[in-house]
């Protein structure tokens, strides 16, 4: 039996409102939508910022668990491919014990028939972490759930190769400044390729973030990178599944 912590039965409601926007991950490989990563949005679709900046300290644990709720709830109504994979923000400080804490989740996960086995975590780390070793124990449970995990922003702040060695997620995000440009920047291109590779010799899987024109995509199919997300591809939707612009090949049959 898990045991539910403190702040998982505390029922308060959070002061202000949110949705959620998803925002698609294509496989050029295979020609289709792999899956959507949800995005915070305002209630009127402000940024993130416009919402994490009213949070508090004491309301970190209630507003991770309310958005990934939104989030599973939301893609069980618009995910029509049973393939596609939910990724998912959290915020490592804000969880407690990872097998509790994941609760609210997978209830979530079957009140929206939504498998569980598709939902994929992702943390971002351009600052210390407080506890290096809590986050570790947050992957490894995550991993024994089913879950997949992602490093997102890879290459930029603390979210180095130590980090990468110490908690081998499933896939790594490189961080858009890398890739900004990078048809233009040689050094770049020998960075990013050798990421790659380093990263298909761990056997973890890399996503290229922020692509924005056609340019930056034959750069990054050509280091062997087959995931891709990015205004090139589509804007996030609020509260919906956007169209793929500009790839008509790409199944997009994933929006219910």
């Amino acid at each position: 039996m898990v045991v539910k912590c403190a702040g998982c039965a505390d029922g308060k409601e959070l002061p202000f409102a949110f949705k959620m926007a998803f925002q698609p991950i294509v496989d050029v490989a295979e020609n289709r939508i792999w899956g959507y990563e949800a995005l915070v949005r305002g209630p009127n679709g402000e940024n993130a910022h416009s919402v994490l900046s009213q949070l508090t300290d004491d309301q970190l644990y209630r507003f991770d668990q309310a958005a990934r709720v939104m989030a599973i709830e939301t893609a069980g109504k618009l995910f029509a491919d049973p393939r596609a994979r939910l990724s998912i923000n959290f915020m490592p400080n804000a969880v407690y014990e990872p097998r509790a804490c994941i609760q609210k989740s997978l209830e979530a996960a079957r009140r929206a028939n939504f498998p569980a086995s598709n939902l994929m975590f992702e943390f971002t780390e351009n600052e210390r972490m407080s506890d290096p070793t809590h986050v570790e124990n947050i992957v490894r449970a995550y991993k024994a759930l089913g879950f997949w995990t992602a490093l997102d922003d890879f290459g930029a702040g603390y979210a180095g190769l130590g980090l990468l060695a110490r908690l081998q997620p499933n896939l790594i995000k490189i961080d858009m400044e890398l890739l900004r440009d990078i048809h233009l920047s040689h050094p770049k291109q020998v960075i990013v390729s050798g990421v790659a590779a380093m990263a298909r010799e761990l056997d973890i899987t890399v996503l290229a973030e922020g692509v924005e024109n056609e340019a930056e995509l034959t750069v990054l199919r050509a280091a062997g990178i087959a995931l891709f997300q990015g205004y090139h591809f589509a804007k996030p939707g609020l509260m919906s599944l956007p169209a793929v612009r500009g790839l008509g090949r790409i199944d997009v049959s994933l929006a219910g």
